[in-house]
């Protein structure tokens, strides 16, 4: 049974650090593609990061470029999240899930996930002073 479960949220002040943690069961990381997903209230989904299964591949949204990263531990079946840098607009419910990425004609890859139902509870980030 697949299965994803987040941890690493807490409340950070500006500038901060935090290393959210997902640790998928019932799938390997080396037939699936994982991304981190966030929603805020009032907000819609964003896709934050994902890592392709089959050469680890990394893909981040504007946002993020360069103040988060993505990793995956293929021995513990878990993928993280470093993220550096933290803002007031970072503050969301970070969840993964499956993805599928799709590179466009201009050489950008998306990415989306692959079933929305499938996710987990997600670990809420609350970055204030």
């Amino acid at each position: 049974q697949l299965r994803f479960v987040e941890s690493g949220g807490g409340l950070v002040a500006p500038g901060g650090s935090l290393r959210l943690s997902c640790l998928v069961s019932g799938i390997s990381l080396a037939d699936w593609s994982i991304g981190w997903f966030r929603q805020a209230p009032g907000k819609e989904r964003e896709g934050v990061s994902c890592i392709r299964n089959s050469d680890g591949v990394t893909v981040y949204a504007d946002s993020v470029k360069g103040r988060f990263t993505i990793s995956r531990d293929m021995a513990k079946n878990t993928v993280y999240l470093q993220m550096s840098s933290l803002n007031s607009e970072d503050t969301a419910l970070y969840y993964c899930a499956t993805v599928s990425i799709a590179t466009m004609q201009n050489g950008e890859r998306q990415f989306w996930p692959r079933d929305s139902t499938s996710r987990g509870q997600g670990t809420q980030v609350t970055v204030s002073s």
